[in-house]
Parts: C-alpha cells; structure tokens; sequence
C-alpha cells in the first residue's frame, strides 16, 4: 500500500479512480451573473419552438424538468421558472478552468464534456493523501475560486466511479471501497448498468431482471441471447469489473455548431444568414482554443429528416468567420435545388491543427487578414463588456430567422420568465420583434433581404 510522506498508509489507495461532475453547469454559470435567481426554478435554453433544455436548477428538477426535454414540456411543468438563454463562450472558459484544476492535481484526466472529467489520482496519493482528501480538496478549489460546486465520486474503476459522484448530487463525494463494489453494486436498480436504456429494462424484465443483482445471477448464455453481444459486458459491469483505464483526452478534432429551426425554412437568405451567425461561433472558438482549420463541412436535414453533409479543403488553414463563411456559403449554393424546406443547418471547422496565434500566408491585398485582425479585435471587445457587445452588420437584422436553439448561439443576457401568458423580458438588452408583433418585418419582406454580410 502506498505510504503518504510521514502520515502512514494511505486510506482507500485502491480507489484512485475519480468522477468529477459539476453540479447543473450552464445554470451555475449563469447564476454567478445572476445571484438574486438563486433559490428559484432556472432552466437554461430557449423558449421558443423545437428547442431543448439544456440545463435546469434543482428547484426546477423538483417540478420534472430534465436536460434534453423539449422547453415546451419544461413550460408546462414548472410556469413558474427564469428562462436564461445560453452562453457558450463563457461556459468554454469556465470549463477550461476547471480542467486546469484537474490538471493541477495530476495529469491524468480524461475529459468527457465542458464539466465533466475522469481523473487517476494514484500518481498523487502520496504527495496529496488519499482520495476521499483528493476530492474534497478539488470541490473546494473549485468553489472558491469558480464559485460552483462540483459532484464527486471515488471508485476503483470508471464505471464505479461515475455510478457514485450521481449518487453523490449535488455537491457531495462519494468513494464506494473495493470490497464493498459488488455489495453496493446489487442495492441497485438494473437502469445503474452502462448501456441499460429503457428498451433494454423492458426486455429484461419480461424475465423479471430488475436489479444489477438479478443481472450478476442470470448466466451469461441468457444475457447473450437477450442483449447479443453487449449481454457479456453488462454482466461483467454488474460484478463491478470495467478494466477500462483513464485515457488523456485527445486534442479536438472539429470544432462547429448548428442550429434546428423553429419552423421550416425555404429562404436562402435566411439559410445564409444563419451560416454567418455560426461561422463567428466558429471562429471565436477556433480563436479562443488557438487552433486554425484546413476544411470546412456543411450540414443540412431536410423537414423529412434526410442529411446531407458536405465539405471542402481550405487553401490555407483559417481562423476567421469571414474564410468559414465564403466556404459555407460555396458548399450550401453546390447543393442546387433544395428539394424541400429545411430543418437544420450546421457548419464545422475540421482538420484542425494548432497554431492560431502565428503568421499566416500573406495574399496580394491581405483580405484574409484583416479580417482576421478586425474579428479579434471584436473578440476583445466582447470580452470586456459582454458578449455580443459587437456584432456583424448582417446579425443586427430584425428579421432573425426562427432558430430553435437546441445549441444556441451567444446572445445578450436576457432573462425571460414565463408565467400567465407570453414570455416578457425582464432584464437585458432590447429583444427583436417576433414574428406577428408589432414592428416585425413581414415574412415576404425578409425574402429580399441583401447578402448578410453587407
């Protein structure tokens, strides 16, 4: 056993796997910028159309609002909750901070999403003490110099682990000892078991499988016929065995975001705009993460749902919106003639490689450039006093296509509450006229609208 320098063995050594999960991230964030909404129901996300919660407050969950529900549901179920839209820029620099907590502590972290990571702790138990220590001094760090409270579980493996920082929300820690696993591991419902969806439980219990216990005692050959081949994996997990180790996570090979429409969309203009709006997301993160892209894809879903993608290879590598948007633009007039409206659009930087801060190949009248120049110096400025402070001449159109938000673009911080009645805003910036209001621009004007980015 390991011995920590002067203080004797290290307790619960073999539990030097770690899941560490924020609590509620994107409401987190948004309550450091909000605190006199602490305490009522928050739902992250957009009120409008086919759109998603992204992140809701305990308050909220008490009422059955879930990520992934449609805000429609989240509406009607809680009336009463603040309705933030997102913001994405400031959740990626939280989260970069976060990660270099974990970095702090060892260099083995695996991370899975902007607030969530899997750390091996073992290289730092003598240095740091054990790992139930090791967590409590990173929730506390985390808190005190982020002001959000993070979820953490301590395990022998990573399916163990993850099981206990869920069963550890919010803020608390969970270490679930070696040879307690399996007994810890059998007080639980069969749904515990990584690939066990609801359609897996209803085929499990037609045989009257409900419990990782009744799991752990069905033989093999039964699990094989029920599950095919994934039957043998959810039985090892049910005696805890996941021989998995933590993997340093890999550079990112794409960086983009796309948007579903409220209503379907036959408007090229609209099309272009919205490819315009999500080429600066784009390039802010390409900017902010200090990678440039060497091809760009295009993504588009008919209102049948069918998808076409699209890519092509970029003279030189970018990182401005203006590179991103030309090539978009180029890809989305390829396709011809839409065959039918359309739901969603995207557009990602791919083939990425490091170096965003360096010198890039000079052309003849240096168009690329100043661009380039011209958007970072936009990104200063909406550092300093907010995000969409500035924005492109074609974003500040009143006529902003139906977006449902289901990954929202950064916009100003207005906080709309939906009680009786409409959505109103009660705080930030002035919101656009929807459609059907007073002052919104009719549906055939927005038809002939000029290039966006004019």
């Amino acid at each position: 056993m390991p011995k920590d320098a002067g203080q004797g063995p290290v307790e619960y050594a073999e539990c030097h796997i770690l899941h560490i999960d924020m609590d509620a991230f994107y409401v987190s964030v948004e309550l450091l910028d909000h605190p006199h909404l602490r305490g009522v129901p928050v739902v992250v996300g957009s009120p409008s159309g086919r759109s998603v919660v992204l992140s809701a407050s305990y308050e909220a969950r008490r009422f059955g609002v879930r990520s992934a529900m449609p805000m429609a549901v989240a509406m009607r179920q809680c009336p009463a909750a603040v309705i933030l839209p997102p913001h994405h820029r400031r959740y990626s620099e939280v989260s970069g901070q976060i990660m270099a907590i974990f970095r702090s502590v060892t260099p083995d972290v695996e991370q899975l999403s902007v607030d969530e990571a899997f750390l091996d702790v073992a290289g730092a138990l003598r240095r740091l003490g054990g790992p139930r220590e090791i967590g409590e001094q990173i929730r506390a760090e985390i808190h005190a110099t982020l002001g959000i409270t993070a979820s953490v579980g301590a395990a022998t493996t990573k399916f163990v682990a993850k099981i206990a920082s869920t069963r550890a929300k919010p803020d608390g820690l969970l270490l679930i000892p070696g040879d307690r696993t399996v007994a810890y591991l059998h007080t639980l419902p069969v749904s515990a078991l990584w690939g066990v969806g609801a359609k897996t439980q209803e085929i499990l219990a037609r045989i009257g499988i409900r419990t990782v216990e009744d799991v752990a005692h069905t033989p093999v050959a039964t699990l094989r016929r029920l599950l095919g081949a994934s039957g043998e994996h959810v039985h090892s997990l049910a005696w805890g065995r996941d021989p998995r180790r933590v993997v340093v996570s890999r550079p990112e090979k794409s960086i983009g975001a796309e948007e579903t429409f409220s209503s379907d969309v036959e408007d090229s203009d609209v099309l272009r705009r919205e490819l315009l709006r999500l080429a600066h997301r784009t390039a802010t993160r390409l900017r902010a993460s200090g990678h440039r892209a060497g091809s760009v894809a295009l993504k588009v879903r008919y209102e049948d749902f069918s998808t076409l993608t699209r890519s092509r290879k970029l003279d030189e590598p970018v990182d401005n919106a203006n590179a991103l948007y030309r090539a978009a633009t180029a890809l989305l007039a390829g396709l011809g003639d839409r065959p039918m409206a359309v739901r969603l659009i995207g557009l990602r930087a791919e083939s990425l490689e490091t170096g965003g801060d360096g010198s890039t190949q000079l052309t003849i009248d240096r168009q690329d450039d100043n661009w380039r120049l011209a958007e970072r110096a936009l990104d200063d400025v909406n550092r300093k006093f907010g995000e969409a402070g500035v924005l492109p001449a074609g974003l500040l159109s009143r006529a902003r296509p139906p977006a449902s938000r289901s990954s929202p673009e950064d916009g100003p911080a207005d906080a709309i509450e939906n009680g009786p009645g409409a959505p109103r805003t009660v705080r930030g910036g002035r919101r656009p006229p929807q459609d059907g209001s007073p002052g919104a621009p009719p549906r055939d004007q927005r038809r002939n609208e000029r290039d966006p980015r004019r």
